[in-house]
């Protein structure tokens, strides 16, 4: 019988198993420690630009745009910080301690928004309310007027407009965790208010609403962060922020360091936010005097309430999803011919291809520095896993100069070294390639994948390990043979969440990918930049398709907490 000889593929993977069935606890606190460092360093190369001397552009840009990006910036976060309290709180309030008919529809209904990116949302809402779109089409036919100058009808691409669709895909952030704070409140709290003689409004405002301040806080800075970060609506909508900056001084004047200054600016601006939150937090704490061991008794809504109720809870569903999604569906039913178009399926293909191998890269590294971080919980150990974990919280933008910067700069030392010693000019190796793209989602979504691992390892008893040890087996057997068929769901769910964040991912896109390479994301933005916003409807509903995945993950994972 003649054997063949193993693959080289095959040969590899065995390499790489006997390297991790070696590595005992040192070695983990070794091997986390690099890929922390590796992870973190775009975000690190972006503060230390900080240093970097670039005075006539920063006061080009003094004199130019700064302030019109640090005044906008501002003016989007403060509207839709607003915006997202009042409805995430009041619809997650309603659909937990009332009662009224489509309550528990509602509860996940309400969860839909996060499936539709806002850039998504500024497309379908310009065609929507554009002057030859449906609305005033239809308002010039029944009121008789001939042209615009006849009427006025609020411009949607603006900064109010930006601010409102913002806040109608953001909002779900504060519902979500202002839901579960109101689920997990004591009854006996409750309870007691009532007894006391609370109204339900003053129940609402002097009880359940500061229990759930911290729960709040976090959301609406999550929401901030999001706001931030977006590029696609500000952009589409000219509304000049932070990141259209940061795009313009790259591309369009071609200055880095002042890219990556701005940058840098903009980061800060966000672990400001960040630390902000976390000092309100600390200054008002309130604690709950007893754990919820039973439903409390909803309010029951009758007559004007309960349709004011319902129409409350209505609304964002349908402006945040239910409308956007039939106008992707007709104008995408009226360009079936694209289906037929190589081009679409090819940009189908590298989204798909992008998104499943960062998704399981992601979740690799993440398992990787979850457990080592159970093997040695070391103070050091965690902040390194902490600053790795760090990058959704930082802006796309900010990731993809922090990639680029770093890789340019090893790119050409290679190539200038090749030139003097052999006369061979090697060009760009990482810079603009799917390597450097994959490696900016890594550090963009890290912190979703590790958080969703690290928090299935916790519930895997701490005697398993020990268990297993004392059977012989090493750190990595135990993880390979006990940990990971036990989290199995939760490597699942870390790698769904991953994949369609990736899928959504428009600045670093734009920024790091090939010159030849488009994505569902990327291609839809292009062609509605292009006002071909009736083609920009099939790509673009691709994507919302795809978003609705962790929609029914968080819908589901809430129901089994209630």
């Amino acid at each position: 019988m003649r054997l063949s000889p193993p693959s080289p593929r095959s040969s590899n993977l065995a390499a790489l198993q006997i390297f991790f069935d070696k590595l005992r606890p040192d070695g983990w606190t070794l091997l986390v420690g690099a890929i922390a460092l590796l992870i973190a360093s775009p975000v690190l190369v972006v503060l230390m630009s900080l240093f970097t001397p670039s005075a006539e552009v920063w006061q080009h840009l003094v004199e130019t745009v700064l302030w019109r990006y640090i005044g906008n910036s501002l003016a989007l976060m403060m509207g839709v910080g607003i915006g997202v309290i009042t409805i995430g709180v009041g619809t997650a309030w309603l659909v937990t301690m009332c009662q009224f008919p489509g309550r528990r529809w509602f509860e996940w209904a309400l969860l839909l928004p996060l499936a539709a990116p806002a850039y998504i949302l500024a497309f379908t809402y310009t065609e929507f309310l554009e002057y030859y779109g449906p609305v005033q089409s239809l308002l010039r036919r029944l009121m008789g007027w001939q042209s615009a100058a006849d009427y006025w009808f609020p411009n949607i691409r603006s900064l109010p407009g930006a601010i409102a669709l913002l806040t109608l895909t953001l909002y779900a952030y504060v519902y979500l965790l202002a839901r579960v704070a109101f689920l997990e409140q004591s009854v006996c709290t409750l309870e007691a208010s009532r007894s006391l003689g609370c109204s339900p409004w003053r129940s609402f405002r002097r009880v359940a609403l500061p229990l759930a301040r911290p729960a709040i806080a976090g959301g609406t800075a999550l929401a901030l962060m999001e706001t931030l970060s977006d590029f696609g609506t500000v952009q589409y909508f000219a509304v000049d922020t932070f990141t259209t900056g940061i795009y313009r001084t790259w591309f369009g004047m071609g200055e880095r360091a002042a890219a990556a200054q701005l940058a840098a600016f903009l980061m800060v601006f966000v672990l400001g936010l960040i630390l902000t939150e976390q000092w309100f937090r600390r200054q008002g704490r309130y604690y709950q005097a007893g754990r919820r061991t039973q439903s409390v008794s909803r309010y029951l809504l009758t007559g004007w309430r309960q349709t004011i109720a319902i129409m409350t809870c209505a609304l964002p569903i349908g402006l945040g999803f239910a409308l956007p999604a039939l106008l992707l569906v007709q104008m995408s039913l009226s360009n079936l011919a694209q289906l037929t178009d190589g081009q679409f399926w090819a940009y189908a293909r590298n989204s798909m291809l992008l998104a499943s191998t960062s998704a399981g890269l992601g979740v690799a590294i993440a398992l990787i520095m979850a457990y080592g971080l159970r093997l040695r919980p070391s103070a050091g150990m965690s902040l390194g896993v902490r600053t790795a974990a760090m990058g959704y919280a930082i802006p796309g933008s900010v990731i993809a100069v922090g990639v680029l910067v770093p890789l340019g700069r090893f790119d050409n030392a290679v190539d200038a070294w090749m030139r003097a010693n052999f006369g061979i000019s090697t060009g760009l190796l990482l810079s603009g390639t799917m390597v450097a793209l994959v490696f900016a989602y890594l550090v963009r979504f890290l912190a979703v994948a590790f958080n969703t691992v690290e928090a299935s390892l916790g519930r895997v008893k701490p005697s398993l390990d020990d268990a297993a040890r004392s059977l012989g087996h090493s750190p990595t057997a135990t993880l390979r043979k006990v940990h990971a068929p036990l989290i199995g769901s939760g490597l699942l769910t870390a790698a769904l969440l991953v994949f369609v964040d990736v899928m959504k991912e428009l600045p670093a896109t734009l920024i790091v990918r090939p010159f030849n390479l488009d994505t569902l994301a990327v291609r839809a933005y292009q062609l509605a930049a292009d006002e071909r916003l009736a083609q920009a409807a099939l790509p673009a509903l691709a994507v919302v398709v795809v978003g609705i995945v962790p929609v029914i993950l968080l819908s589901r994972q809430i129901q089994r907490q209630a």
